[in-house]
């Protein structure tokens, strides 16, 4: 049951830092999730900081155990996570939503949310993945060194209750975690590929410090991405190209 317990955290430095401490002192209950008010060192992908104001955003952290995945099928729950992010904002955001590779939720060409898994090992058995979902919800104003968010309140109009819809959040991962199942690999590959930004369109990228234009073809089981450029086919793996944004 995914999301219950729900606990509200006023104030932590990072919800994925602290359930991760509550997993390693053997006191989860998978599905268990942390919602924090505010976070003072929030984490993204890569070492990279999530900034947020106090109480306007979903910063979530979902503890889960990933029974029967093995580990060389990692990516799997990353697809399953990104497909339920993108179900939820799409519900509010309309069909524009989109994943930008590998688990970002854009809106047009602008980030509206990241995702970090963390695992937990014991050896070659997978034990826990720490699952932090950063969704901006009532943010108006960004920093300008980040350079294309957007908020659910700047497409709507709106102001949200961020709580009720971070526990909605958890309910549309708890259907997205019932499909994930070897017979279903596939599908939810293909659907993820349906919904991602970029695919089969010329963009900009930045690659070991050149910049150049290219076309995404295909995402690979493994997680890899299939790029092309000048004819030629690239697979690359995490971190290891960035797609280029203009405000």
């Amino acid at each position: 049951m995914i999301g219950h317990p729900f606990y509200i955290l006023d104030k932590i430095n990072s919800t994925n830092n602290y359930a991760m401490e509550q997993v390693n002192k053997g006191e989860v209950t998978p599905g268990t999730a942390w919602f924090a008010m505010e976070q003072t060192a929030g984490k993204g992908q890569r070492g990279k900081q999530w900034v947020s104001p106090p109480g306007e955003n979903i910063m979530l952290t979902v503890a889960l155990q990933p029974n029967g995945i093995p580990l060389s099928r990692q990516f799997m729950l990353s697809v399953t996570v990104a497909l339920a992010t993108y179900d939820f904002f799409s519900k509010y955001a309309g069909e524009e939503t989109c994943i930008k590779w590998s688990n970002d939720i854009y809106w047009r060409d602008r980030k509206a949310g990241g995702i970090l898994i963390e695992n937990v090992l014991r050896g070659n058995t997978w034990q826990y993945a720490i699952i932090g979902m950063g969704i901006n919800i009532n943010q108006a104003q960004f920093p300008d060194h980040l350079p294309n968010p957007v908020s659910l309140k700047q497409i709507t109009g709106k102001t949200w209750d961020s709580v009720a819809l971070a526990k909605e959040l958890c309910s549309c991962l708890r259907q997205r975690m019932q499909q994930l199942h070897p017979s279903q690999y596939e599908a939810l590959l293909q659907e993820y590929k349906s919904h991602l930004f970029r695919l089969q369109e010329p963009g900009l990228y930045l690659l070991n410090g050149t910049y150049f234009q290219g076309i995404i073809r295909d995402v690979l089981p493994d997680g890899q991405l299939c790029l092309e450029k000048n004819g030629e086919m690239m697979q690359l793996g995490f971190g290891e190209i960035t797609f280029v944004v203009t405000k």
